[in-house]
């Protein structure tokens, strides 16, 4: 604990070990221990953060980083041949996009049925890559309002579309609602890594995909804005991707 106290969250950032989406000293804890770093581009990093890491681990997440951000780079592309977008213009979106992580932690909990490792919700990012560490199963999507497991498979990592790469795509990709579920006897330990669109981006519906026929569904707004109030709420399904809806503009004006 004395260590992690070194590396504890400050207030207002997600960095560091500790909880997410905390907004009342109310509401219930996800039953799960994370911590969370941004990564790329190296220039928005908290140094001081990274340099309390022990070295080991900071070489290897440095490796891996880079890596994934390529892997990010190839799975975007192809996602703009498919959608017959204008690949540039996705190249440009992404080419130097935010990338963080958060290592999760969940311990064996005495009462599984009555707590969840990590709320239902969909990731505000356009892609999140997931590392399951042990086989340990807990990782659940929801499909057609049924909660359907999904098993660790060794070696592999799992791919989710976020809800800004649903926004992109002007609802043709749909992000996937997923969540945690704890174990009374086995621990379980991933690595998810978020990719989103450059900050200095607006995010809306790629302007070569829409037009007469295809008028966007969602509306436009900075990466920054959009990022500060998706953090500022508590998790709820894809409550936020209802709320980047033009409909749900006009329902308020």
């Amino acid at each position: 604990m004395e260590e992690k106290k070194k590396l504890w969250q400050q207030e207002d950032s997600f960095e560091g070990f500790g909880h997410m989406f905390v907004v009342s000293e109310e509401q219930k804890l996800d039953w799960s221990d994370m911590f969370g770093i941004i990564t790329l581009p190296p220039h928005i990093r908290k140094v001081d953060l990274f340099q309390k890491l022990p070295s080991k681990l900071r070489d290897i997440m440095e490796a891996y980083s880079k890596e994934i951000k390529n892997l990010s780079m190839i799975i975007v592309c192809q996602l703009a041949k498919a959608l017959r977008m204008n690949e540039k213009e996705m190249r440009d979106l992404f080419s130097d996009g935010m990338q963080s992580m958060r290592m999760n932690y969940y311990p064996p909990c005495p009462e599984p049925d009555r707590a969840i490792g990590l709320s239902p919700h969909s990731d505000a990012d356009a892609l999140t890559i997931l590392f399951q560490l042990n086989e340990t199963e807990g990782l659940q999507v929801r499909k057609d309002d049924i909660w359907v497991p999904i098993n660790p498979l060794p070696n592999a990592l799992i791919v989710n579309i976020g809800d800004m790469m649903e926004i992109v795509s002007n609802g043709v990709y749909r992000s996937i609602e997923h969540r945690a579920t704890v174990n009374s006897n086995e621990e379980r330990l991933s690595v998810a890594t978020f990719y989103n669109i450059n900050l200095e981006s607006e995010l809306g519906p790629a302007h070569s995909l829409i037009g007469p026929h295809n008028p966007p569904i969602f509306r436009r707004v900075s990466v920054h804005k959009y990022l500060q109030d998706f953090f500022a709420r508590k998790i709820d399904g894809k409550s936020y991707l209802d709320f980047m809806k033009v409909e749900a503009r006009d329902d308020e004006s």
